[in-house]
């Protein structure tokens, strides 16, 4: 872990090479894919720590390899996207996305982006991990399992250390501010409707106990112990 290896996937050679210097400065070993193919090729021989993931390639788009490599493998992935409307983002989490920086980006935002999650990989050990529980929802830390009413739930590292936040403080409204400390470790510049988004993904997933995330109006978030309470 101490030499992480990262797959950027840019088609754009100025960047990609900007991009390389700096994350090569860093320290981490740098793979460049320049279309989808070459990607999946490379990902394949490499098995590379974390992806930077650019949306628009050539031959396969962004949210396809992501599609093809979420069929194998569970590696970090942050897309590197022009695009900003919720709904594509929405679409992209549900497919497995852990993360995403939208082009223009400051190279600072990025390298932060990367150390949380790798430094998260890096503490990401067996021991000393409980197992919490709320109702239907149960988290196992050693396995890095979510369980709904028994039955195994795949969630994106973002979307489990979300409900990890949830679970271990049940019945307790967390601020967004809160969540984006906790869970990216770093100040967003203001764009707490990151974790709005997140969430959406998240309560996507839990089917008939969705509404036991609460929204609380210009707060943040609370789970509570049964769907029909009100806000």
């Amino acid at each position: 872990m101490d030499n992480a290896t990262i797959l950027l996937v840019e088609d754009e050679e100025s960047l990609a090479s900007f991009v390389q210097t700096e994350l090569s400065l860093e320290g981490y070993e740098v793979i460049w894919a320049q279309d989808g193919r070459q990607a999946l090729e490379l990902f394949a021989q490499k098995q590379p720590t974390l992806i930077l993931l650019d949306w628009m390639l050539p031959v396969y788009d962004g949210l396809t390899v992501l599609r093809r490599i979420r069929q194998t493998s569970n590696v970090p992935v942050i897309m590197i996207t022009a695009r900003s409307q919720t709904s594509d983002i929405s679409m992209a989490l549900d497919q497995g996305l852990d993360d995403y920086i939208t082009k223009p980006f400051a190279i600072e935002e990025l390298l932060a982006r990367i150390r949380v999650i790798i430094r998260r990989l890096r503490q990401d050990q067996p021991h000393n991990s409980p197992v919490y529980q709320q109702g239907p929802f149960k988290i196992d830390l050693v396995k890095h399992q979510f369980t709904l009413d028994g039955a195994v739930v795949h969630l994106t590292p973002k979307e489990f250390a979300l409900m990890q936040a949830f679970l271990e403080k049940p019945g307790t409204v967390l601020s967004r501010d809160d969540l984006l400390n906790q869970i990216w470790g770093y100040d967003f510049d203001g764009q707490t409707n990151t974790v709005d988004v997140y969430v959406r993904a998240l309560r996507n997933k839990l089917g008939a106990h969705r509404d036991q995330i609460k929204t609380v109006r210009g707060v943040g978030y609370i789970l509570t112990e049964q769907a029909d309470e009100q806000e």
